[in-house]
């Protein structure tokens, strides 16, 4: 996952070893290792093993895709409207605004899986398992339509302006209004444990840990100041989220929309550069691509291999139909839930069709795909070929990206805490220190089964989430028909 974790596609190195790392790791390693199991379990394709968790996403975005009727090409254009703010009103409930929002929610998914998960995927999948990842992207593209809109529609709007929503507000509330609240309070409690597990987990201790990794690595390696220091940059990178995440949801989305957008566009830009000083090769390696697809020349597994890194690396890349978004989304400031659906829909797009294929299209054009290198280091080197010093702004994006990250997923945990044990000042401080206190942990700590454990959580989450989406469908389509009927009758206007 990109702003989550890797799952398996990235070790979780760490210069101190032994001791109470040991502990930790031999303590959940059992319990780490069944639920792993279940939750990815995989079915072979020959030489390839395919999760079923990512036949459960994909599966279920290919059928929103055709029941709103391709809605993520359709109403593509106007998501553009919405996140520019042509139908703003700030008068409406609500935290922040629509690109608030998608900033918060991208902060949370853009990250370290497309710098080198990518690389991963088309490293054993081929050059063609980017069309397959572009597919999943564009199919994902509804699940988040649906589930963000829904998001919006159930949320709890208090009298201080604060705004909690998400997976289990529609889950518990959407499946009451239909007759189920017995089955809907279930989901909703079994997302809200696996959303905190995947918080503490993939979004927090995973994110420390790999930042820290790559400052050691810039700074000189085991000869680093920081070598075996992690309690110490935990400490500070713990002290500035804590300064951020205090202040909510306004004030993660003000840093947010800052710091995505800028790192994207340096990294997207870079990448077009390179690829128009590999003009001439840009030909060979889109051929590469859709030929790989179909054909899987030369990779484990042939084309089915391509298809499920590609559908994989989707999968882990956007979180479509793991529901984390739609928390973030819920905060919006608007009367209409299905405009942040139209707003949501974007996320996938931006993060695996744009970035997770410039990713792809530099590797494959760089000819650095023909070495042995994998992961971070080979994105590195493919981007150093026509910049010496990428390296270390592939270090700086990384880092800021794990601290994005942390900071939306701070606010996915707390709002799952907050379902379970109610709202309050009080309760939120718990959780706010006990999340600071586990990035010093993560940036000090070797926690493979820990990472095992939480990015199984996080994938969970889809379980629930998907079911309940498939029952509150109807509910996502009568919310599109009312909201176009109103801008038909002039009810709804632009503002700008």
């Amino acid at each position: 996952m990109a702003g989550a974790a890797i799952l398996s596609f990235a070790p979780v190195a760490q210069a101190q070893q032994g001791g109470m790392d040991q502990v930790i790791n031999e303590t959940v390693a059992p319990v780490s290792n069944v639920i792993a199991g279940a939750i990815f379990y995989s079915v072979s394709f020959g030489d390839v093993e395919f999760p079923l968790i990512v036949g459960w996403l994909v599966l279920a975005a290919s059928i929103f895709t055709l029941y709103f009727g391709f809605v993520q090409f359709r109403k593509f254009g106007h998501a553009i409207s919405l996140v520019k703010g042509d139908y703003s009103d700030p008068n409406d409930a609500g935290e922040v605004s629509h690109f608030q929002a998608l900033a918060t929610a991208l902060s949370g998914t853009v990250g370290l899986g497309n710098i080198a998960g990518v690389a991963v995927a088309i490293s054993i999948g081929g050059p063609g398992a980017t069309f397959w990842m572009i597919l999943a992207g564009l199919l994902g593209m509804a699940s988040k339509f649906t589930e963000c809109t829904l998001g919006v529609k159930f949320r709890n709007e208090y009298a201080d302006g604060r705004i909690s929503g998400g997976p289990m507000y529609y889950l518990s509330k959407g499946l009451k209004e239909q007759g189920k609240p017995g089955l809907g309070r279930v989901l909703a409690v079994v997302f809200s444990v696996c959303c905190i597990g995947g918080a503490v987990g993939g979004g927090n201790m995973f994110q420390a840990n790999q930042a820290f990794q790559q400052i050691v690595n810039v700074t000189g390696g085991e000869q680093s100041f920081f070598a075996g220091n992690g309690w110490l940059f935990g400490l500070v990178m713990a002290a500035i989220v804590g300064m951020v995440i205090i202040g909510g949801i306004k004030s993660i989305a003000k840093v947010t929309e800052k710091i995505v957008p800028f790192m994207a566009v340096i990294y997207v830009i870079s990448g077009l550069v390179i690829i128009g000083m590999n003009l001439d090769h840009a030909g060979d390696a889109i051929y590469r691509i859709f030929n790989g697809a179909f054909t899987g020349a030369g990779v484990a597994g042939g084309m089915v291999g391509a298809l499920i890194q590609g559908f994989k690396r989707a999968a882990f890349s956007n979180e479509a139909g793991i529901g984390s978004a739609a928390i973030a989304h819920s905060a919006v400031r608007t009367k209409e839930p299905i405009t942040e659906g139209y707003v949501a829909l974007l996320e996938p797009f931006i993060d695996t069709v744009v970035i997770c294929t410039m990713t792809a299209i530099v590797i494959t054009i760089s000819g650095e795909l023909q070495t042995d290198l994998t992961g971070v280091a080979l994105t590195s080197a493919a981007y150093a070929t026509a910049f010496s010093w990428f390296p270390i702004v592939l270090a700086l994006a990384v880092v800021l990206f794990a601290f994005s990250t942390m900071l939306s997923w701070s606010y996915y945990g707390l709002k799952a805490w907050t379902y379970l044990f109610g709202e309050g000042k009080g309760k939120e401080t718990v959780f706010k220190a006990f999340f600071c206190l586990c990035v010093i942990i993560g940036a000090s700590m070797n926690l493979g089964p820990v990472i095992d454990f939480s990015d199984a959580m996080i994938f969970a989450m889809a379980l629930p989430n998907v079911v309940g989406l498939y029952f509150l469908m109807p509910v996502v389509k009568r919310e599109a028909a009312q909201y176009w009927q109103k801008i038909e009758r002039g009810e709804i206007k632009r503002v700008k």
